[in-house]
């Protein structure tokens, strides 16, 4: 799969959906509770969208009332990477898939305390679930 840094944009453009495109290429973020995943509560794995890398378990899934999938911890540390974003005059921690390069969301302090106190804000439409 490490050939998948090395897409071409049009290359993107026809594999995703144009939502998609705008959240995992291009760093936006879908409107708070309308993901199709967000009120999810199955079990099983939640996947890069662009290029199925396995991102997160369910069992790491938690309800924290910002309309986005929240977790609160990864399923494989070495499939994400976490980089500093300065944009829109805040400071955050962008997540990222480690194998595409692909936007997945942010990283907060503010997840459950008995856990990891962290919660991986993710956008629904940069996850599939299997």
């Amino acid at each position: 799969m490490n050939d998948m840094k090395n897409k071409t944009d049009e290359y993107w453009r026809k594999k995703l959906t144009s939502e998609q495109y705008k959240v995992l290429r291009e760093k936006g973020t879908e409107p708070a509770f309308t993901g199709a995943l967000y009120n999810n509560h199955e079990k099983g794995m939640y996947k890069c969208a662009a290029c199925g890398a396995e991102l997160f378990s369910s069992d790491t899934k938690f309800d924290s009332g910002t309309g986005w999938p929240s977790f609160d911890n990864p399923l494989n540390r070495e499939n994400i990477e976490l980089k500093d974003d300065n944009s829109y005059g805040m400071q955050r921690t962008e997540v990222v898939c480690k194998n595409c390069e692909s936007h997945l969301g942010h990283l907060f302090n503010d997840g459950p305390k008995e856990t990891t106190g962290m919660r991986y804000c993710i956008n629904s439409c940069a996850l599939d679930f299997e």
